[in-house]
């Protein structure tokens, strides 16, 4: 059995524990096991929790989950980018893989929903095909 760690954002938190939900049972088979789970404010911290998790020599691979909805203005682009750079570079360095359940950036509202499961199911994916 192989330690896992999800790290949430708690903005739009409803949809997020939707995700974790799909994660817990997607998980079930496949000889993983969430020896932890963080909750953060934002996606804005979930790179600095994940690396912290996965410093700890028990940890095998973690998971994201967030959304990142359309705003007025750029800045959900701005968080995406900055996001995706940091969680690739957290990966490469801890030499773990991040599963990326994070919807968006430039997801319109009425969009979320449809897109939690695929999302949840295709982090746990990711992780499964590199471990």
């Amino acid at each position: 059995m192989k330690n896992i760690v999800v790290v949430c954002a708690s903005f739009h938190e409803e949809h997020v524990k939707k995700m974790l939900n799909h994660v817990e049972t997607e998980i079930k088979d496949k000889n993983l096991e969430i020896t932890h789970i963080q909750w953060v404010p934002g996606s804005f911290e979930l790179p600095l929790a994940m690396n912290r998790l996965l410093s700890r020599t028990d940890i095998a691979a973690g998971i994201c989950l967030g959304i990142i909805e359309k705003g007025e203005t750029q800045h959900g682009e701005a968080i995406g980018n900055a996001l995706m750079k940091s969680l690739l570079d957290i990966q490469i360095n801890q030499n773990k893989p991040i599963g990326l359940g994070v919807i968006g950036p430039g997801t319109e509202p009425h969009h979320i929903i449809s897109r939690i499961e695929k999302h949840a199911k295709g982090a746990v994916s990711a992780i499964c095909a590199l471990l």
